[in-house]
């Protein structure tokens, strides 16, 4: 595929246009049905979060609009900007939700795709291609500016999503390229989140934000509103503001954009934990150190965990109190891994982050700081290492742990993100939901999205897990 452009956003905008007709391997569809079935576990799992609730009054307050699409995969139809927006905030409410380019890609791209193509009656396999077109885009973006926008106080989910959603979207309705231009410049203005709220119920909400806005930057540029054209590449346009050493590429897309799919090379990172990716490896060595040499919690001294500087500072909550909080701190973490043998959803709850004996392993943390980072994810370091100091002298090390469980260089198995999946819907006060998961893996057959088997009339707020240990 070969674009002919001028400025970026004119380049973007070609893409999405032309994207329509993107060549997709099985072995990528793959990867996209898993992106769709992964991120609809995690809907389900969040979706008796309170943050999820308040979305839910946010969108009634407002009255009655079109019932285009369902949420949360029950029967209760909204507005698909609306929807986008609670079945998003609902699949980030817990964390769990997949991971690439230090964003999260699925939360905010299949949540709006689902209602939109919905709405519309798409097909599963246009669903697919816009899947990839916002992929790409996001990857785009992402690889312009060379310092992280978690170090400025950015949540590029909130930022780079919308952006990435809204090409996704305009080439699912196929829109013109200058309707795509003007969609992209209304996406410009429309973003949001910073990392301060990470560990608050504001972050879920970034990613649903960011879903419905998206919907609402097309929609917008349908009706003819008219942005300026160069909203994403102007020296005061969107990534010159996320870029305040001006480092960042303004560059129109190279000759290698949507011909090199970097989706096929970067993939996607599915999580094994309901946490802060930043946790994940520091939690693997320490589940693997615990089992292997049978550690009790009350027989570890010290622990002293290696890791990068922009992943310490996402995990701002060194004394968590609830289970939202706890996402975003290692000394939870490392608590759990000690205590529990890892970390599933019923331990990031409020009751088990109180417990006395996760809290007395608190201040057994240290962290020691590194330098350098994956070219891939820079908010990590190349790699993190924990060693446990024990009572009878013995200091046990992990060695460096490059790439975590579910990370896209160590993949976990379709029979793990099953049993994850499957997990979630527990989690959700529900019994069996295998015929979601299932239509989501064969979306690429579906001829009409609002024809899937996605709802499942299920009282809201049924039920949760009790507490038990993962070991």
């Amino acid at each position: 595929m070969q674009l002919r452009a001028r400025g970026l956003t004119e380049s973007i905008a070609a893409f999405a246009c032309a994207g329509r007709d993107l060549p997709l391997d099985d072995d990528l569809q793959e990867l996209v049905k898993m992106a769709f079935a992964d991120t609809a576990g995690v809907i389900l799992a969040g979706k008796n979060q309170p943050v999820v609730d308040v979305m839910r009054r946010f969108v009634f307050r407002h009255g009655a609009r079109p019932a285009d699409a369902r949420i949360l995969f029950g029967t209760e139809r909204v507005a698909s900007r609306d929807a986008a927006l609670i079945n998003a905030t609902a699949g980030h409410a817990l964390d769990y939700d997949d991971v690439a380019f230090c964003g999260h890609p699925s939360v905010v791209l299949v949540p709006c795709l689902l209602a939109e193509g919905e709405r519309l009656g798409s097909s599963g396999f246009d669903l697919i291609k816009a899947y990839v077109v916002g992929y790409e885009v996001w990857a785009e973006l992402f690889f312009r500016e060379p310092d992280l926008l978690h170090d400025k106080g950015w949540h590029s989910t909130g930022m780079l999503g919308i952006v990435s959603a809204t090409a996704a979207l305009a080439s699912l309705r196929r829109l013109s390229q200058s309707q795509c231009i003007c969609a992209l410049g209304m996406a410009a203005s429309m973003g949001g989140g910073v990392v301060a709220n990470f560990g608050s119920e504001a972050k879920p909400f970034h990613a649903g934000y960011a879903a419905a806005n998206a919907i609402d930057a097309v929609d917008l540029s349908v009706l003819g509103i008219k942005p300026s054209p160069d909203a994403l590449e102007h020296p005061a346009g969107l990534l010159a503001a996320l870029s305040p050493k001006g480092a960042v590429d303004l560059s129109p897309a190279s000759s290698g954009f949507g011909r090199d799919l970097r989706l096929r090379e970067l993939r996607l990172t599915f999580k094994n934990y309901p946490m802060c990716f930043a946790t994940h490896r520091a939690i693997d060595a320490t589940v693997a150190l615990v089992r292997r040499y049978r550690v009790e919690a009350g027989t570890v001294k010290t622990v002293h965990v290696h890791l990068g500087t922009a992943q310490a500072a996402m995990l701002r909550n060194h004394r968590p109190d609830t289970g939202v909080e706890a996402k975003f701190s290692l000394e939870f973490a490392i608590a759990a891994a000690l205590v529990a043998g890892g970390i599933g959803l019923c331990q990031v709850r409020d009751d088990f982050v109180r417990r006395a004996d996760v809290r007395n392993q608190f201040d057994k943390v240290r962290i020691h700081l590194r330098e350098g980072c994956r070219e891939d994810q820079p908010s990590l370091a190349q790699s993190d290492r924990v060693l446990l100091e024990l009572d009878d002298g013995r200091m046990l090390d992990s060695g460096e742990v490059q790439y975590a469980i579910g990370d896209a260089f160590n993949p976990m198995s379709f029979d793990d993100l099953r049993r994850k999946f499957d997990d979630c819907v527990v989690a959700a006060g529900e019994t069996d939901r295998g015929g979601l998961f299932d239509a989501l893996c064969q979306l690429e057959h579906c001829p009409d999205v609002g024809e899937l088997e996605l709802a499942h009339a299920q009282a809201p707020n049924a039920g949760e897990p009790a507490i038990h240990d993962t070991r």
